[in-house]
């Protein structure tokens, strides 16, 4: 679907601001709170995460669903029009009900979904309620584990005062991130004419000085598209009609990583007017070499996370711009969107910015304890989910230039079970292959697991791996984190394709310092990476590295959790750590093309 903008054809009415809140209280569907205005209520803001908007554990630490109300009135002279709701993410599962009828219901927390409302509004005001619930388990992405026992296993003393205790029903996430919960994205009433334009695809290669556009516009109604390429003077550079064609641009610019350049396809269908920024860029992998136009490229940069004070996970532009700002500072040139999709705005700021993104699935917590005899039998359970999130990213993600890669899931056991993972994965692998227009590179992220058994990261296109020598493995020991690293390094020279080292890092307490760096301090963070980087620039088909993590983030309480991760190079509220600077000084010498060549 189109991302709901505003022009001379289309209006758009956001309705983000403060909103009706009420917690469930195991009644809120048998009283049918949807229905009327809420005679109880609690303010709350959207988009944002509820989690943090008020004291207390009850919405903090909240179990199940919520409800959200708002009123609103659509303007008479846009009646005659279709008017649709669209909802940027709702998490983790949401039904909307307009004017008490259920009229949609979506799954997965990080996605957009809409529904046509022009038959269903009245004259004055609507009531818009929209039910959440936040519950995570063996059916969702990210997936949670069904109780208490699976999640913490041998950890729950076996004694009778534990084995009686009656634990009230709460999530068991199986990811190291909190689980925030809401309207997370902004919600929005659009509209078009009757007949108007559904989708656009843009496909862009380059030959020489001339730049290759191929289009495809899918319309509802009769008639002919066109298209009109408009450079960023202005001026039209190309222009096409039809739903499909080729057009070229003479002496183009490219977008390129840390040198934006982006070109606008303005469609008009009838009374429909359209418009999709992009880039002109190739992408290809070449043996061991990652390729952007043509060139290799070195990726430098973080894992993130959508996370911040107050708002949680909702969107906040504001941090977004901080962040990309910040990114530039470290000399950083991309980002992986760990461990989900993130907000089209965040992508639309890359592809101005000229930060390369891989894009990743909210698959994450696919390795369950082995109290699960064959836990893949039971992602039979969320399989279905898993193609449709693919399908669902790569169709809103298409033709963003920023996005140079796909990756279907985060630090599933790929190991311990070997061949069943592999029959899991690599039907995702080619449904990501065949759903993508461009056809860009594919992978998925490994954890520390015995890489000798590993069948699916080989047979992806780029290998990604999170590897923690120096913290979780030999901790502390940053001459033994060395050898197991050169160790892990000699199996993986052998495979003849590009590796990304997409997390590595040591939690860090901002502000403890030691002259002997041990964990936790400052100074040991700083070691740790110098260790680790001299292995990585000792290797020329390591590709790239992705520090764990950008900034602090929000995670659930835990013995190993003191107030969150602490793994950023930058605090919750983004001030720099020693390894900041230390990070600054590197990237700004690594150019961003031809840092290792053969």
């Amino acid at each position: 679907m189109l991302y709901p903008k505003m022009n001379s054809a289309r209006t758009v009415l956001d309705l983000s601001g403060i909103w009706n809140f009420r917690l469930d209280n195991g009644k809120g569907f048998e009283e049918s709170w949807m229905n009327r205005p809420f005679e109880e209520w609690e303010t709350m803001a959207v988009p944002a995460s509820y989690n943090d908007q008020k004291v207390g554990t009850a919405f903090r630490d909240h179990y199940g669903w919520v409800f959200y109300q708002k009123t609103f009135q659509v303007p008479s002279l846009l009646r005659s029009q279709r008017i649709l709701l669209h909802f940027g993410s709702v998490t983790h599962y949401a039904k909307v009900y307009l004017n008490g009828e259920l009229i949609a219901e979506h799954k997965g927390g990080f996605l957009p979904f809409e529904r046509e409302i022009q038959d269903l509004v009245k004259e004055g005001d609507n009531l818009l309620c929209v039910a959440v619930d936040n519950k995570v388990d063996f059916s969702t992405l990210p997936v949670g584990n069904e109780s208490a026992q699976a999640m913490f296993g041998s950890e729950i003393p076996d004694f009778d005062s534990v084995r009686k205790t009656k634990l009230a029903p709460q999530n068991y996430p199986n990811f190291d991130f909190f689980n925030y919960a809401g309207i997370h994205r902004p919600v929005k009433i659009y509209t078009t004419p009757g007949e108007y334009i559904q989708d656009i695809i843009l496909v862009t290669d380059v030959q020489g000085e001339e730049g290759r556009v191929s289009y495809e516009i899918s319309c509802y109604g009769q008639g002919t598209p066109k298209i009109e390429i408009v450079d960023e003077e202005g001026q039209t550079v190309a222009e096409g009609s039809g739903e499909k064609g080729t057009l070229a641009i003479k002496k183009v610019k490219l977008w390129q990583p840390g040198k934006a350049y982006l070109y606008t396809a303005k469609v008009t269908f009838k009374e429909d007017r359209y418009e999709e920024t992009f880039g002109v860029r190739t992408v290809e992998v070449k043996g061991d070499q990652f390729l952007i136009n043509g060139r290799p490229f070195y990726f430098k940069g973080c894992g993130k996370h959508e996370d911040s004070e107050n708002h949680g996970r909702g969107l906040d532009e504001v941090l977004n711009v901080k962040d990309i700002s910040l990114m530039k500072w470290l000399g950083a040139n991309s980002f992986r969107t760990s461990h989900y999709p993130y907000s089209e705005e965040m992508l639309d700021l890359c592809d101005r910015e000229g930060i390369v993104v891989i894009d990743e699935t909210p698959a994450v917590g696919l390795n369950f304890p082995n109290i699960l005899q064959d836990w893949y039998k039971e992602l039979s359970r969320t399989k279905e989910h898993h193609e449709e999130v693919i399908r669902d990213l790569i169709s809103r993600d298409k033709n963003h230039p920023c996005v140079v890669m796909w990756s279907i899931a985060n630090e599933p056991d790929t190991a311990a079970r070997a061949q069943s993972a592999y029959d899991y994965f690599m039907p995702l692998y080619h449904l990501a292959h065949a759903c993508d227009p461009q056809d860009r590179p594919v992978t998925l992220v490994v954890c520390n697991n015995d890489y000798t058994k590993d069948l699916v990261a080989p047979a992806m296109d780029v290998i990604c791996m999170n590897r923690y020598y120096g913290w979780y493995i030999f901790g502390g020991n940053l001459d033994a984190a060395r050898q197991a690293m050169e160790y892990e390094m000699d199996y993986w020279k052998s495979k003849n394709k590009p590796v990304i080292i997409t997390e590595y890092g040591a939690d860090t307490v901002a502000g403890l310092h030691g002259a002997t760096p041990n964990m936790f301090t400052e100074e040991y963070q700083v070691d740790y990476y110098e260790t680790m980087n001299k292995i990585l620039d000792s290797c020329p088909f390591v590709r790239g590295e992705h520090v764990w993590n950008f900034a602090d983030f929000a995670t659930i309480q835990g013995v190993m959790r003191v107030d969150g991760n602490k793994k950023g190079l930058l605090t919750r509220d983004r001030r720099p750590k020693l390894a900041a600077h230390y990070f600054r000084n590197r990237w700004k010498n690594i150019p961003n093309f031809n840092y290792k060549k053969k």
